[in-house]
């Protein structure tokens, strides 16, 4: 079990071709469609931000917003984002980021998925603990969106 207070670590293994995983990552409508988040019309740029509105019934009031920091292609993707910024009375632009990695590798019968999501000790200690508690337990529900999602496209 990961005990450090600065990253979230998760890996899954997809019973999927790399190629089906990487178009689920890095394509940015189907990235929306099994994380929750409607990005129709935009596309994954390394240095350019997407934005949509979160689908998750309950919060389809919350703005999702990410820069794009590395793509490379069907082995790597990142980007940076408010983690948990769930408070439309606050503005999180002022606050550092996080950094989602996820990154692809074959593995025997499809593709082992790995994300690390680090930057959390850089959070303002008012809201750190619960940003790392709400993108944990979120994090366990993407893995198995994913998985979801490539199993069925």
């Amino acid at each position: 079990m990961n005990t450090s207070t600065d990253r979230i670590e998760r890996q899954i293994q997809l019973n999927a071709p790399r190629e089906r995983v990487w178009r689920a990552l890095a394509d940015a409508e189907a990235f929306g469609d099994w994380f929750g988040v409607a990005l129709k019309g935009q596309r994954f740029v390394a240095g350019q931000s997407v934005q949509g509105y979160i689908t998750h019934p309950g919060y389809e009031h919350l703005l999702f917003e990410a820069l794009v920091e590395r793509i490379e292609p069907e082995r790597l993707l990142s980007f940076r984002w408010h983690p948990y910024a769930v408070d439309q009375t606050v503005d999180y632009s002022g606050e550092p980021t996080t950094l989602a990695v996820f990154e692809l590798q074959d593995a025997a019968g499809g593709t082992l998925l790995r994300l690390t999501e680090s930057g959390f000790d850089q959070i303002p200690l008012e809201r750190r603990h619960e940003a790392f508690r709400m993108n944990s337990s979120g994090w366990d529900a993407q893995m198995e969106n994913i998985r979801t999602y490539v199993a069925a496209h």
